[in-house]
Parts: structure tokens; sequence; C-alpha cells
């Protein structure tokens, strides 16, 4: 008889959903299992010892560790709010947005989308967002302005600006108890997402926290073995911004490899459902206005800080840029739609090749890495890659990979690239404040940590082995109605005939010698 594999074994698992640690199954506790805790710990004497109080033990306790987490996350986005207060007035005399790290879509597109004279979005303005990201806003801005003519003393787009940040806010906390219900047993993992100068500094830069928390509710649902419900909210995700369809993909290859397609249909479904109910009643009616996204998208040249960006700098050290002596990335800034078609190309390869990694893996990976490898290759081959898309990838590599060493090394070159960033757009004015090869240098930094966390999980997918949230849960913590299943005979089949499959052969049986 063959040897089964390390997911057939799982047959005999109970499925595992996430629920409270238990004697039996302690909380993690970072300062032993996280290498960069380990060694900081040691300024106060180590991490804590065996024979110290157990903390589980004591229940009548308030400060829990997922209610401290949740005061930290709460006090992150109080000092966010005090960072971006100077720009709350939108009185930008003398470049303060910029000058003050302040600047947020959320005032300037009050005025840009017409909400200050009281136009709906996509009836009366074509507006630059998917509908989701249309509606939310004039939800808010509508009744602002209809304040803001019975009392013209207020300041509307400081009323907006504060009625988005508190909503934006609370999808922020929110995130964070998903965050905290997804890892019950390992809830200081939550504290590298509500510490995160990330959130200081882009929490209210856009709504993408709108799509965030959909997407992680989304997770949830599916954690929780709720297909069709866990579609519907990746679908309302997607139609306020993209990525969150992205996470059907790997709901994809996880039902390839566990052979369990009926879970994976009801979540496509009700996205489906949820992506065209929102957005056709605007497709029908304001079709001019609904193709307005998608016709930016198209159009749209090189952003800053991109890869193709960094590629277009290089060239220009060799070459000037006129026809006939351009560079390859040159070339593709003057030519549009064949960068378009590379960039989905070069996404396409990676998802590809993040698909044939799930299948040929040890063990079946987990959702949220796959979710975060499949969004960082976006971004990494994307045209456009703004400020606040690095609120995509936090949640998910919390998720993914929760060591406190490599983010906080990703982190310091974002908030690099956050700094340098606005110092390009104060040069923009025509007087430059940096290099321009520094802002290229912090755009670079930017990038390689992102594709370097993708290698380390990449490796952990690898060698399951390295993965911190394993040593915790015996099977993915976020599978939903994978977890506890064989994987298909074929990706069985695949693994054993490329010698893959890692398990020891079974001992002989030892001869009969009573005969």
């Amino acid at each position: 008889m063959s040897a089964p594999s390390s997911s057939e074994t799982d047959r005999t698992d109970p499925p595992a959903r996430p629920g409270p640690a238990t004697p039996a199954e302690p909380a993690d506790l970072p300062a032993h299992s996280d290498g960069f805790i380990r060694g900081l710990s040691q300024a106060i004497g180590g991490p804590v010892g065996e024979h110290a109080v157990n903390p589980a033990a004591r229940r009548s306790r308030f400060w829990t560790a997922p209610r401290i987490i949740m005061a930290l996350l709460c006090m992150t986005l109080a000092f966010s709010w005090v960072q971006k207060s100077p720009c709350q007035d939108g009185n930008w005399q003398e470049n303060v947005q910029y000058t003050r790290f302040c600047y947020t879509d959320v005032l300037a597109l009050y005025y840009a989308e017409g909400l200050n004279e009281g136009k709906v979005p996509y009836k009366d303005h074509a507006v630059e967002y998917p509908v989701v990201s249309g509606y939310f806003m004039g939800a808010l801005g509508l009744p602002v302005h209809e304040l803001g003519e019975k009392y013209p003393e207020i300041n509307q787009g400081k009323w907006f600006y504060n009625a988005n940040a508190l909503v934006l806010s609370l999808l922020a906390v929110a995130s964070g108890a998903v965050i905290l219900a997804l890892r019950r047993r390992r809830p200081w993992d939550a504290a590298i997402f509500a510490l995160s100068p990330i959130l200081l500094v882009t929490t209210t830069v856009n709504w993408d926290f709108l799509a965030i928390g959909l997407a992680l509710l989304g997770m949830y649902a599916w954690t929780r073995r709720w297909p069709l419900v866990a579609g519907l909210l990746l679908g309302l995700g997607g139609a306020a911004k993209l990525w969150p369809l992205f996470i059907l993909g790997p709901l994809f290859v996880l039902a390839l490899r566990s052979q369990r397609f009926k879970p994976f249909l009801l979540a496509l479904g009700g996205a489906v459902f949820a992506w065209v109910a929102t957005n056709l009643p605007i497709a029908v009616l304001y079709r001019t206005s609904w193709n307005r996204f998608f016709e930016l998208n198209d159009t749209r040249p090189i952003d800053w800080g991109t890869f193709w960006y960094i590629g277009r700098f290089l060239d220009s050290k060799w070459n000037s840029g006129a026809p006939g002596d351009q560079g390859p990335f040159q070339w593709l800034s003057d030519n549009i739609p064949t960068l378009n078609h590379l960039s989905y190309a070069l996404t396409v390869l990676a998802c590809a090749a993040i698909g044939l990694l799930c299948l040929l893996a040890p063990r079946r990976p987990r959702l949220s890495q796959l979710a975060f490898l499949v969004v960082a290759a976006f971004l990494i081959f994307s045209k456009v890659w703004s400020q606040q898309y690095v609120l995509w990838l936090l949640p998910l590599i919390v998720l993914a990979r929760p060591r406190w060493g490599a983010i906080i090394a990703w982190t310091v070159a974002e908030i690099g690239y956050f700094t340098a960033f606005y110092a390009e757009l104060l040069g923009a004015g025509g007087k430059p404040v940096i290099p321009e090869g520094t802002f290229v240098l912090a755009s670079t930094l930017r990038l390689v940590t992102v594709a370097i966390l993708a290698g380390l999980v990449v490796r952990e997918i690898w060698r399951p082995e390295l993965d911190v949230v394993r040593h915790t849960y015996d099977d993915d913590p976020d599978g939903g109605p994978f977890t506890g299943t064989p994987d298909a005979p074929w990706t069985v089949g695949i693994r054993r005939w490329l010698n893959l499959d890692r398990t020891p052969a079974p001992a002989p049986a030892p001869a009969d010698t009573t005969s």
C-alpha cells in the first residue's frame, strides 16, 4: 500500500474552526514563537517562564489580549485623526497638505466630484471609482451638503471629512476584530495590525477600508462555512475596489486541490450576484458615468512609484526618451495599450504560478497566504500603486505571515516611500525638494520589501514546518469548508510523479515468526 500524503492523513482530524484558546491549546505567546519579539523581551528579563501564572486561568481580568489590542487600535486611529487634522478645514495654503503629510482624497473629492454642489454620483457627475465607493460618497456627502444649505456657516468639507473618518475608522476597528476572530489562539498577531504606522498615515487617505472591511468579513464568513455570504461580501468589496474579487482565485485553486467545488461555486455565485446587483442600475441608467472607472484605468499613464516608473527612470540614464532613442520602459510609457496588456499578462502569469504552487505544495496552503500573494503580485506589476494601496496588504500579511521582524522592515520601507512621495508632490510645483533618484530609491525599497514578503510566504508554503500559524492550528484556520478534507487523488498523483510527496513510506510489517 502506498503511503498516505500529509493531506490525506488530515482525513481523521476534526474540522477545526477558529475558537477560543483552551488550556489544552494555549494561546500563542510572541516572546516564545517570534524571534524578533523574543530578542526585544530580553530588555525586560526575557520571555515569560514556564512557572509564570497562566493568563488564560485569570478569567476575571478585564484587560484580556483582545481588549488590549482593540484599545491599541482605537488609539492608533485617534492619532491618525490628529495627524490629518491640519487638512480638515480645506484651507490648503502654501502646500500644507504636503508639508504636514495630511493630504486626503476624501476632502479633495468632496469638491472635485461635485458633492458640495449637491450632485448625485453617476447621475449628475461621472465618478472615477467603482459604484459602491460612489454610493458611499453620496450617502455621506449629500446629507452634508443639505446640512450646509440649511446652516451656511458650517464648513461642509470638514464635516464630510470627519463623517468619513468616523465610518472608515469603524471599518478599521471591525477589520481588527475580524483578525482577532480569525486568530483566537494567536491574538497578539492582531497587534501588528493595531500598532502599524501604516494605519496612522493612510487610514483616511481614501475609501479603501470600505473594501478591506468587506473583504475581511467575507473571509470570516468563509471560515464559518457560509460560502454564499462570503461570496456576497467579496462581491460587494469588489464593487467598492476591485481587489477583493481576487480572493476568488485562491478559493478556486483550493477547491481544485480539495475537490470540493460546491462551496466555491456558492461563493462565486454570491460574488457575481452582489457585483451585478450593485453595478447594473448604474450601468443601465448612466452608462457613460459607469464607464468612467474603466476608461480611466485604460488610459492612465505610468504612476509614481511603480515598477514601470522605476524602469523608465533607469532607461533615462542611457536614453534621451525621444523617438528612436528610447529604452523599453520609455517606449511603454508612450504606448499605454501595450503597457496595459503587458501588465495584465505578467499579473496573470504570476497568479498561474501561485496556483501551481498551491497544487504542488506538500500541504494545502492557507487561504490568507494565497490571497496575500495574489494581491502583492497585482500591485508589483500594476501601472498604478497609490500610497493607500499598502492598506490592502496589511491585514493579509498579518494573517499570512505574522512575524514582526519582516513586517517592521517592510513598514519602514513603506513609511520611507510615503515621506519621499510627499516630497515629490512638493517638487511637482517646479522646485525639487529631493533628487529624483532618492524618490526612485524609496520606490524600489517599497517594491523589493513587498517582493521579499511574498518570497517568505512562498517559502513557508513550500516548507510548512516554518509556518508559525501551523504551529498553533492543525489545519488552515481560514479554510472553512476545505478544513480537514483530503487532497484530490489527481493532485496527490502529480506530486508523487514529480517526487514532491515528502510523506515517508510506512515501515515494513514485522516478519511473522510464529509459523
